[in-house]
């Protein structure tokens, strides 16, 4: 290296010579003085990792993007990933072999736990999956979706174990998010939004053979990418966000108009940065959206016909007209966390509560009831790492109260949400941990918890997805 005072440089002929003093010279260890690091291959660390997962399927190669659960049977789970590919599998918790009478007496090491295999493998798409979904009511189909801009839908047998590919549409060039009409009288719909803002619904039918795949609507108002989309429950209207920070709730099956539009043109519904999140109750559409801005607005809601299919009378007839004056409405504008807010869910009645996870990671509760009031704001929920998801349990005889998150730390966190539990620990009720996380190329990017909420199926960013037993007290 060469010397960067040149004025200072002795003679070149005197570079490689040693003075004979110095040559001589033994240098004594110092007993306090630092020893030199050892060669690597010398070097043994020690990770401990916590895994409290009851069975885990690591067949993807790369992050798994998206994940998904069948309707009629919560064993039956669908991932994508970043490798391209999709995968069934049966996420049933083993059980493990019977001992022998002679463990005791004669121990053997436990082996490594084996993958659960895949039912089957999806393929044909080009680049990341990273949206799939089984069609509602009964999950005869299974659709996967990519940034290569294909949606690919295969037809299950009567096992569930054997899928057969039925078609392939190719409209856009990149698919976003992917989301079930749950509605009975509209079997097997879904919607999708496209990275250049349009939003496409299609019904499947395998046994049209001249148009398996068909489409019901496109809509085109979005002017930059559709971030999300979010049926009603009763499957009726579509709510979709864009990065240019508009909603559009569609009436899909009637008008094929939006019934509801709101953009950032209106200073009231402005949200700098653009909206990322959306979730919609029978009453409601909340959105999320950068900054930590949240907005909820009044939906339209029929009357529920009797079995006849006309209205059941009067109180149903108020109801609806009292729905009906807050349709379109803008009416809470909240923020509460300081980030981006990735996910939003409705709890199920009778809670009248909105939760909000945040890249914060903090995670707020609002009482839809009592004018949108925070009720909790629990502020390292997933320390500053970003929560991905919010969900609470389906599960109104038990645990309909208790709402479970996943954020990029890779951890798997429940919560108590009613009003009695302690403010010093925030509802907490237990956490579950597996996965890489905290910057260490892990996270959770999703999970499912159908089937009652005992056992939550994790989506890992580090390739694997882990099943964890979440029993529920009765």
């Amino acid at each position: 290296m060469s010397n960067p005072n040149p004025e200072h440089r002795e003679d070149p002929e005197d570079d490689d010579i040693f003075n004979a003093d110095d040559a001589a010279e033994e240098i004594e260890e110092d007993p306090d003085a630092d020893h030199p690091m050892e060669d690597d291959d010398d070097l043994e660390e020690e990770i401990q990792l916590q895994n409290d997962s009851s069975a885990h399927f690591d067949s993807h190669t790369d992050s798994i993007f998206t994940i998904a659960q069948h309707p009629t049977n919560p064993n039956i789970i669908i991932t994508g990933g970043g490798d391209d590919v999709a995968y069934i599998f049966d996420a049933s918790i083993p059980n493990g072999p019977v001992l022998p009478s002679s463990y005791e007496s004669n121990p053997q090491p436990q082996g490594e736990r084996k993958s659960l295999q895949p039912l089957q493998k999806l393929d044909g798409h080009t680049d990341s999956v990273n949206a799939v979904a089984f069609t509602l009511p009964k999950g005869e189909y299974a659709v996967t979706a990519g940034l290569d801009g294909k949606l690919r839908a295969w037809k299950s047998d009567n096992s569930l174990t054997k899928w057969t590919f039925t078609a392939e549409a190719s409209e856009v060039q990149e698919i976003n998010w992917l989301a079930s009409n749950p509605s009975q009288s509209q079997p097997n719909v879904v919607a999708l939004g496209a990275s250049d803002g349009s939003v496409w619904v299609y019904q499947i039918n395998a046994a049209d053979t001249s148009s398996p795949l068909t489409i019901i609507q496109a809509f085109y108002l979005h002017t930059e990418s559709c971030t999300a989309g979010a049926w009603t429950p009763d499957g009726a209207h579509l709510a979709t966000v864009s990065e240019d920070g508009s909603l559009y709730v569609w009436d899909v099956f009637n008008t094929g108009t939006a019934v509801i539009s709101h953009t950032a043109a209106d200073q009231r519904f402005e949200v700098e940065g653009g909206l990322y999140s959306v979730a919609t109750s029978s009453s409601l559409v909340a959105v999320g959206g950068a900054g930590g801005h949240i907005k909820v607005v009044g939906l339209p809601s029929p009357a529920a016909p009797d079995q006849s299919g006309k209205s059941r009378g009067k109180a149903s007839k108020q109801s609806a007209s009292s729905s009906a004056s807050s349709s379109g409405q803008i009416l809470a504008s909240l923020q509460a966390q300081s980030d981006g807010v990735e996910t939003l869910s409705f709890s199920s009645p009778p809670l009248t509560l909105l939760a909000a996870g945040s890249v914060d990671g903090s995670i707020a509760l609002f009482d839809t009831a009592h004018r949108f009031a925070v009720r909790r704001h629990i502020k390292e929920a997933h320390e500053e790492y970003a929560v991905v998801k919010v969900d609470f349990v389906r599960n109104p005889q038990r645990g309909g109260w208790i709402l479970t998150s996943a954020g990029m730390d890779g951890v798997l966190r429940r919560w108590d949400v009613r009003g009695g539990t302690t403010a010093a620990g925030q509802g907490f009720i237990n956490e579950w941990r597996g996965h890489r996380g905290e910057g260490e190329g892990g996270g959770v990017l999703g999970f499912v918890q159908g089937g009652g909420g005992n056992r939550v199926v994790t989506a890992g960013d580090d390739g694997v997805a882990l099943v964890f037993k979440t029993d529920i007290a009765a």
